[in-house]
Parts: C-alpha cells; sequence; structure tokens
C-alpha cells in the first residue's frame, strides 16, 4: 500500500503529514528497501525516545544497525527522515472525524463511534504527536502541513454538523464552521493532555478510556443540543 497517497476525507484528499518534497525516489534493489525501512522504524524510535531536537543522524543508524555513511545514500538530513517517518505513519494516525449519519443511524452512536476511533488512534500514537508539537515549534513547514490536515479534519467535521443542522437533529442557531473548530479543538487538547502529557483525575489514578470517550461525546451533544441532550 503506498502510504505517501493523499487520504480521503469525504471524498476530499487530505494533505499529507509531511512535504512529499522530502522524500527521494524509492531504493531499486530489495537489499536498499529494507535498509531505508530499517533507517525509517529506527528513526521513529530514536525521535519518540530524544525528542526531535536532541537527535542524532548517529542515534539513527546506530538503532538501524547500519553504517552512518550508508544514511545518505537515502536521506540528505533530519528532516527528510522524520518526513518519511510521518508519510509512513500516517494513514494510522488518519483522524476519522465525525461520520456523516444516514437517516436510520443514531447520531448520538455515530458520534461516540468516531470519538472512539479518534482517541484510539492518538493513544496509540502517543509519542509520535508528542513529536509533531516539538517538530512544529521549530519548523515551519511541517507547522504548515500539520495546520492544513488539521483543517481539512475540521471542515469534515463542520459538514456533519451542517448536515445534522438541515435535517434539525443539531442547533441551527451556531456557526457549523465555529462549532467544529470548538468542539475539534476540545477532543484534541483532552487527548493531548490524557496521552501525551499523562494527566491524571484527582485520586492520582489515569484518565479513564471509556469515560474520556463518553465525556467528549456527552459535550460535543450538549454542544449541539442533540435531542434528549443539552
Amino acid at each position: 500500500m503506498d502510504t505517501t497517497a493523499p487520504e480521503e476525507i469525504d471524498g476530499e484528499k487530505a494533505p499529507p503529514m509531511a512535504p512529499l518534497s522530502h522524500l527521494r525516489e524509492p531504493p531499486t534493489t530489495k537489499r536498499g528497501a529494507r535498509t531505508r525501512a530499517a533507517l525509517v522504524k529506527a528513526a521513529r524510535k530514536v525521535f519518540e525516545r530524544d525528542g526531535y531536537l536532541d537527535t542524532r543522524l548517529t542515534d539513527i543508524t546506530k538503532e538501524a544497525q547500519c553504517a552512518a555513511g550508508s544514511f545518505y545514500t537515502y536521506f540528505a538530513n533530519k528532516e527528510e527522515v522524520l518526513a518519511a517517518v510521518l508519510l509512513e505513519a500516517q494513514e494510522d494516525m488518519l483522524h476519522p472525524g465525525m461520520a456523516r449519519v444516514a437517516g436510520t443511524d443514531d447520531p448520538y452512536a455515530v458520534l461516540e463511534a468516531s470519538n472512539r476511533a479518534y482517541l484510539q488512534a492518538y493513544k496509540r500514537n502517543a509519542k509520535l504527536m508528542a513529536l509533531l508539537e516539538q517538530v512544529a515549534q521549530v519548523e515551519p513547514e511541517f507547522r504548515a502541513f500539520r495546520s492544513l490536515r488539521a483543517d481539512a479534519f475540521i471542515r469534515r467535521n463542520a459538514r456533519g454538523i451542517a448536515d445534522l443542522q438541515a435535517r434539525g437533529v443539531a442547533d441551527r442557531a451556531v456557526d457549523p464552521m465555529l462549532a467544529s473548530r470548538a468542539l475539534s479543538g476540545m477532543v484534541s487538547v483532552m487527548a493531548y493532555n490524557a496521552f501525551v502529557l499523562g494527566e491524571q483525575q484527582e485520586e492520582g489514578t489515569p484518565v479513564d478510556f471509556e469515560e474520556l470517550v463518553s465525556t467528549v461525546t456527552r459535550l460535543w451533544a450538549n454542544a449541539l443540543r442533540f435531542p434528549g441532550h443539552g
């Protein structure tokens, strides 16, 4: 599967997680493909362990168990190998967003399933999400791609809200785009606090995953005034 191909969000192409211009042509030999794959796998491990700023190329080649000079056969610098890591991971990190609700579907159940899928993907990739936050502060090009990708999912959620408004399920008095930005941002921050920062509850225990799903879903439903909510 080509993990560099843009995913679709309701027919709209989702921007890639990193600039495709940072990628070279793939190796033409099986040995070259194995070496490149080992470097990308090692880079993700080292980036997540040491952070973007503190990662050295020699740390990556050591983790990949290959000669330091072989790195430059596949990548010119740290930015290029980071792009490869992000583009390889982007399918698993695809934020599902709020799915379209068919006429016979329970809107609350669809919303809950969408939030659960998003939070599961975030939890699986928590270390990489933390890395993205760090990279966005120091690499303007990566920050721009991150913003474009986030906006694509916000637009998808806004279309879902507008669809529910047209059917009389959601409050028609709210602007769907502003509501999407506010509610999508709320879920994103909650996920970051729970899975990256390890935020705990008052009794000192980790946030319960199912309780998190239930809470953010209820807040969405209450804010949009789903029938029977808010």
